[in-house]
């Protein structure tokens, strides 16, 4: 069987501007290319760690049809769109507290889970809900 890998996550957002920082500055990703067409934008984000790899990060509508956009755009606004995005690092507690620090809105301090997994919770600017796991 052939090889097969990501290439890339989608992210929906209400304002891409604001959901900058967040991704470039909060959690450390490198702006990889930053497209604008037809009145959308698309932000590529990646790791240095994973090349290859990127989170894509655009408003509802781009690449859409008006009324999947704004079906979208009405879960996102509300924090019930697509997710939650699960990251993964060496260090849960830095991680935590330097997101905390930027003011990225917390859901859950680093915990131990019932499975195992210890994790921690937190939105971006736009309510999506992301996951980071101790490694």
């Amino acid at each position: 069987m052939a090889r097969i890998s990501l290439a890339y996550c989608p992210v929906t957002v209400d304002d891409v501007d604001a959901a900058i920082p967040f991704y470039r500055d909060g959690l450390g990703l490198d702006i990889l290319n930053d497209v604008s067409y037809d009145g959308h934008r698309w932000v590529s984000f990646g790791f240095a760690e994973q090349p290859g790899v990127m989170i894509v990060v655009s408003d509802p509508s781009a690449g859409r049809s008006a009324e999947d956009g704004e079906a979208l755009e009405r879960l996102v606004v509300k924090g019930s769109g697509p997710g939650p995005y699960v990251f993964s690092t060496d260090d849960l507690d830095a991680t935590f507290e330097w997101l905390r620090a930027s003011g990225a809105e917390v859901l859950q301090e680093p915990i131990t889970q019932s499975w195992g997994a210890r994790d921690c919770a937190f939105r971006d600017p736009a309510g999506n809900h992301l996951r980071i796991n101790q490694r």
